[in-house]
């Protein structure tokens, strides 16, 4: 039990310095989507709304989710080579930015702001543009947020339809097909939106720290620690709309979606 606690004292450090607690904290201002996944508004849940997502995408929750996963999967090895970069002066500046990004309430905006910078870059012929597009890529290496977040709304969508809040049951083969349907495009909506969100997040670093952060990013360990976690990342996502979508059916009648 003594290894055990300092494994979970290591592991919230870990959360702590490379700023992977605010990410999860981040994941509960997604909650303001749920009414819309469905064609409704956050009014039509009367005013429960804002007390029962509260207590659905509670931050201590979500965390403690995190660490319980991260301490059978997440080796010394990795987080030690992950917290010692994010522990350097460029690192915690880093973590510094990505906070304050995560937790910005007005996502368009954000957005609106990070594409501007884009075009002035593309305008300058500015080789940041590729810098930003490959730091995409290094977190997100396996290519799986596009599948995890249509995981997500499969998974969120049958919880609705399940606990009765959609008129008609939705049928999963069909809602799976519709959306790798959509696949492409909503591949392309994604990376537009993070290289704008990226162009925000780093707008104070020079194209020289950001191409050190992409060295750190591309080592094998790194990637090791970012697929992991974006995995616990999005299953906690998934799990936190799935609860939500439970609680939602006892605020509101069926709708149509």
């Amino acid at each position: 039990m003594q290894v055990r606690a300092a494994d979970r004292d290591r592991l919230e450090a870990f959360l702590e310095v490379t700023g992977f607690g605010v990410a999860l904290d981040s994941i509960a201002l997604a909650a303001g989507d749920a009414p819309a996944m469905l064609g409704m508004q956050t009014g039509d849940f009367g005013s429960d709304w804002s007390r029962v997502s509260q207590q659905v995408f509670d931050t201590e929750k979500m965390q403690e989710m995190a660490l319980d996963i991260l301490s059978e999967t997440l080796s010394d090895e990795h987080l030690s080579h992950a917290a010692e970069f994010y522990a350097s002066p460029l690192g915690q500046r880093l973590v510094e930015a990505e906070n304050a990004s995560h937790m910005v309430e007005d996502d368009e905006a954000k957005q609106q702001e990070g594409r501007a910078l884009v075009a002035e870059a593309v305008e300058q012929g500015d080789e940041r543009v590729e810098t930003l597009q490959n730091l995409n890529e290094a977190v997100d290496s396996d290519g799986n947020s596009v599948r995890a977040v249509q995981e997500i709304q499969v998974r969120f969508l049958m919880a609705a339809s399940n606990a009765g809040i959609l008129e008609q049951d939705l049928d999963e083969g069909a809602l799976r097909a519709a959306m790798k349907a959509g696949e492409d495009e909503m591949r392309q909506a994604m990376r537009a939106s993070a290289l704008a969100g990226a162009a925000y997040t780093y707008q104070n670093f020079s194209n020289d720290e950001l191409q050190a952060y992409l060295e750190a990013l591309e080592h094998p360990d790194m990637q090791t620690v970012y697929q992991l976690m974006n995995a616990v990342q999005y299953e906690i996502m998934a799990n936190r709309f799935e609860v939500l979508a439970a609680r939602m059916a006892e605020m509101h009648p069926g709708q149509e979606l």
